[in-house]
């Protein structure tokens, strides 16, 4: 043996020895023989068994009896009370221990474990067996002969065999009564050191062998029970011849001590006797006493003369360790001689050890199945070692021979608790054969193995473990229903009904998919779509039918590959777009927009024109249209045609929308009037014409749209006064206020038209001549009068005349000189005052113009004829002077150059003056001279305009319009007509005389610029 087996060899023996806390005993008292159910004690109560609170428990509170396979237990344990009671088994006292002659070593012992682990502990219940008197005394055989000589003296004794009671203390034999002993015999009890009583017969009377030779009696055994229990055997006394002396043994007592093993046949010892006779009497013969015991009398034998004693069967210290041999020495009288010897059979190390394995778990076919789930520490089974022999060699090590997941944790002397020392794990080994190993300390020393075969049941403690924590999927779209998609797989390490898997759809999983329970094959219920779901993620489970189950769940991906099944799609059937017909060629009209659910080439779009590509471009990719043309409105209002979506899938997809360009209205379109169809007609205008009538009415149309189009009418010169209006919307012309003789005349009404577009409002100017008298009795004069209006700029006016037919020419004459002379003279004025204030942004510069001469009717205040309805007013005064102003502005990148005229009306009014005259003298300014328009410009508090009807004026331009009020005019009164004589220079003041000096008639007023873009 190795220095490491001896070493592993001592450390088992040390934790062989070590007495293990948890092992409790408990002793009880029982009489043999009790009937069944009957309660022996309570273990919870007798132990003081109490639960800690704190402690939990995996079961409730129980106690199991633990016994060797195949025993039948005499004594039961109730498990959840842990009451103990006697079985149908009795307990038999005398077979329980036979051999066993004292009435306190007869004991019972069982082992009870209390459970579950987490408060296991192992009782030792040892029940002392107490005798009952349940059986009769018996003599060896019914009829004891025994032989006597004739000359045996009195109160000599000869032994009796003695009779045999199993019951032991005072069940047993207590008493010897000789029946019918004639007086001729008595009997006495010997009491040994061991506590048997030995009969003997006493001979009270001398014998003779002639007169009586045979003596037949009874012999009474009793035992001292309650009842008693007796038996009788008969008792016959032969009476034998004289023989005077008897053997003498040298040693009466003899002790020797023979090995167990010692063979057939081996001299134990011999004994010597002597006999003072001779002859036949001197002949000795060694015999042993019929009190010797039956197996005495198996294992030796005893030689007749020489009293050699020898074994006769082979010896078993562990069945008797001590023979006591009584041997009688005869030389044929009637009482033989005795001597005593004690056989001391001294051990050998000849008997293995043994042991005795009981269940804590019962086993199953001689298998312990055990869960692997069991903790450490569970108690599975009471190991028992024994060794019959003595000393070293009954001294028992016991372990298990290789390296187990088990334990043997003493509990009692030579016994062990095999318990769990690790986890288990079924997965890991699923049955464990254990060997454990009993070994003596003889030399050599004796082993004995057992094997202890546990299974491990396999628990629910796997859950079910998926190939792929991930699984991917692709599949095309458009799929047929039912398509297999995957089989998915896992494994469970468990076994049985526990590795039994089912595959179930995650909560999260679509209705489109179908998982079979059991092959795990995933297939698609319903056509996939691509553009409806392009991936879809969702976990499935795998799990087990244990109890509880288990289960797992993977991650499935699934990607629809795309195929071709979408056409492009426009975002509308139509496009309407809406572009101004100003937009530049290769300018943008719009986006078409195109999408294709697909995705990749099957979703690449080239788009294209069908028709109408000579007019427009489309970008293929972007979807940009762009016109190749230049658009009018006027000419065509929109554009349709046809765009092409094509994918570049196999095969490829097209589609078509519908594209209507509207060309939205630029304001490039100036109102025209309808009527008056020209400026030179006129209206009559009754004198009976009652205020509120419409006299006339004018009507303008635009080529343009929308608010382009929407016109307003306006009066913007000849009708100082107030006596017509205009509806704005209408165009209607109505009179204002009742006419009187002094309104008779011509008026010449300036009627403007404007649009409303954005962002520059374009307008058109029309003349309404309206001739307020009764009656037209000259028409060629009025055509007349017409021409001249048309002749006199229109921001002037024709009102300080009288242009009745009635009038005599003289007083149109002196009218004419007066306003001429007063027109010099302001002319002369206006020079002088323009020389000295001329600044270099205006100049003033003379227009030549052949103006005939005309009046309009005095417009004089209708105020002041109400109140003087009696005293005639004198008429006023016109002088017409026209100032041209050239402007030149700075360039501009917004603005064109604009040269611009502007006519100044100056007013000369004589207050004494009655009647009307007219003249006209042209009056021009050089660029040097002061600037009357600067002058206007900052005084007056109404607009200005500039009127140009016979121009027609692009789109697009910036216009500045300057308007001189109608009676902005300077008075001057003459008493005679002057003369004016004109210089060749054109830039030359003309001078007038005129008799008489002048007056202002009123303030001058200006108006501010307008500029409208």
């Amino acid at each position: 043996m190795d220095l490491l087996s001896g070493l592993g060899l001592l450390v088992a023996l040390l934790a062989c020895n070590i007495i293990q806390s948890s092992g409790q005993e408990k002793n009880y008292a029982v009489k043999e023989e009790l009937q069944e159910n009957v309660l022996i004690g309570n273990l919870r109560k007798d132990l003081d068994l109490t639960l800690d609170p704190d402690i939990p428990l995996s079961a409730p509170l129980h106690f199991k009896l633990v016994y060797k396979t195949g025993d039948i237990p005499l004594v039961r344990v109730e498990e959840s009370t842990g009451e103990i009671f006697t079985t149908g088994n009795k307990i038999d006292r005398e077979k329980l221990c036979a051999g066993i002659y004292n009435e306190k070593r007869c004991f019972y012992e069982i082992e009870v474990a209390v459970l579950p682990d987490e408060i296991f502990k192992l009782v030792k219940i040892r029940f002392l067996i107490e005798d009952i008197n349940d059986n009769s005394p018996l003599f060896p055989s019914t009829v004891i002969n025994i032989s006597i000589p004739e000359n045996t003296a009195i109160n000599s004794r000869y032994s009796v065999p003695s009779a045999v009671d199993p019951d032991v203390g005072v069940n047993g034999i207590q008493h010897y009564e000789l029946l019918k002993g004639q007086n001729v015999f008595g009997l006495d009890i010997i009491e040994t050191p061991e506590g048997d009583k030995w009969p003997q017969l006493i001979v009270q009377q001398i014998l003779d062998r002639e007169q009586k030779d045979t003596f037949v009696m009874k012999i009474k055994v009793e035992d001292g029970g309650t009842p008693p229990r007796s038996s009788t055997a008969i008792l016959q006394v032969t009476v034998t011849d004289v023989n005077d002396n008897r053997p003498v043994f040298k040693e009466s007592e003899i002790e020797v001590s023979i090995p167990e093993n010692a063979p057939i046949g081996t001299s134990v010892t011999q004994l010597h006797a002597t006999d003072a006779d001779l002859g036949p009497n001197a002949r000795i013969h060694f015999t042993f006493s019929n009190q010797l015991t039956s197996q005495a009398k198996r294992l030796f034998a005893i030689d007749d003369n020489t009293g050699l004693i020898t074994i006769k069967q082979p010896l078993n210290r562990e069945e008797t360790p001590v023979h006591k041999l009584v041997v009688l020495a005869s030389d044929g009288s009637s009482t033989p001689s005795r001597a005593t010897v004690t056989v001391n059979v001294t051990d050998i190390n000849d008997n293995v050890p043994s042991i005795d394995t009981r269940y804590i778990i019962n086993p199953i076919n001689g298998t312990v199945l055990l869960s692997e789930k069991a903790p450490i520490n569970t108690k599975i089974a009471l190991i028992t070692v024994t060794d019959k022999d003595a000393d070293l060699n009954g001294k028992i090590t016991c372990f298990t021979d290789h390296d187990v997941p088990f334990r043997l944790k003493p509990a009692f002397d030579n016994q062990f608790l095999l318990e769990t020392a690790a986890p288990l794990d079924y997965e890991t080994t699923r049955e464990y054969a254990i060997k454990i190993v009993a070994s003596d300390s003889g030399k050599p020393p004796l082993n004995q193995s057992a094997m202890l075969l546990i299974k491990i049941k396999d628990e629910n403690d796997n859950a079910p473990v998926f190939t792929q924590p991930v699984i991917g999927i692709s599949v095309p779209e458009n799929n047929a229903p039912g398509t297999q998609l995957t089989k998915i797989s896992a494994t469970d390490a468990d076994s049985g009904r526990n590795a039994e898997i089912s595959y179930l759809l995650g909560p999260n999983s679509p209705p489109v998919f179908n998982l079979d329970r059991r092959s795990g094959i995933l297939t698609a219920v319903r056509k996939l779509d691509r553009e409806t779901n392009a991936s879809y993620t969702f976990t499935v489970l795998a799990r087990d039918n244990g109890s509880p189950s288990l289960q797992s769940n993977a991650t499935v991906t699934v990607s629809v590959l795309d195929q071709n099944d979408n056409s492009p799609a426009f975002t509308h059937n139509e496009y309407n777009f809406f572009i101004h017909e100003n937009l530049p060629m290769y300018g943008t009209v719009g986006l078409i927009t195109v999408t294709d659910k697909d995705i990749g080439d099957n979703a690449a779009v080239t788009l294209s024109i069908l028709n109408g590509k000579d007019k427009f471009i489309i970008d293929p990719l972007t979807g940009v249209i762009r016109p190749n043309v230049s658009f009018d409105r006027e000419q065509q209002g929109s554009y349709t045609f046809q765009v092409k979506a094509v994918d570049r899938g196999k095969p490829p997809r097209s589609s078509v929308a519908r594209v209507t360009i509207n060309i939205v209205d630029v304001n490039d379109n100036r109102p025209v009037f309808v009527f008056p169809s020209n400026n030179y007609s006129y209206e009559l205008i009754p004198t009976s014409t009652s205020p509120g009538s419409v006299v006339t009415k004018v009507f303008a149309t635009d080529n343009d749209t929308g608010m382009n189009a929407e016109l307003r009418y306006s009066i913007i010169g000849g009708n100082s006064r107030g006596l017509f209006s205009i509806d704005p919307k209408t165009g209607n012309i109505t009179l204002q206020e009742k006419i009187f003789s002094t309104d008779h005349g011509l008026y010449r009404l300036v009627i403007k038209v404007n649009d409303s577009g954005q962002p520059e409002s374009l307008f058109t100017i029309a003349i309404v001549h309206l001739f307020v008298n009764d009656t037209i009795n000259n028409s060629t004069l009025i055509q007349d009068l017409v021409r001249r209006s048309m002749e006199t700029p229109f921001d002037q006016s024709i009102a300080d005349g009288d242009m009745t037919p009635q009038t005599n020419d003289y007083v149109k004459i002196v009218i004419a000189i007066i306003a001429g002379t007063m027109t010099v003279i302001l002319v002369i004025f206006v020079t002088a005052l323009v020389r000295c204030r001329q600044t270099p942004r205006h100049k003033v510069v003379q227009k030549s113009k052949q103006s005939g001469e005309w009046v309009s009717p005095n417009q004089e205040n209708r105020q002041i004829k109400k109140k003087k309805k009696k005293k005639r007013r004198s008429p006023k005064s016109l002088l017409l002077n026209f100032v041209t102003i050239e402007e030149s502005k700075p360039d501009d990148p917004t603005h064109e150059h604009i040269n611009g005229t502007l006519d100044i009306p100056v007013e000369l009014e004589e207050q004494t003056m009655g009647k009307y005259n007219w003249a006209t003298t042209p009056t021009t300014f050089k660029p040097e001279s002061p600037d009357l328009a600067k002058h206007y410009k900052s005084a007056s508090p109404q607009p200005t305009f500039q009127i140009k009807p016979e121009t027609p004026v692009p789109p697009k331009k910036h216009h500045v319009i300057q308007e001189l009020p109608l009676d902005n005019t300077f008075v001057v009164g003459c008493d005679s007509l002057s003369k004016c004589s004109s210089s060749s220079d054109p830039y030359s003041v003309s001078e007038c005389s005129c008799q008489g000096g002048f007056k202002t008639a009123g303030s001058i007023h200006t108006r501010q610029v307008i500029q409208s873009f």
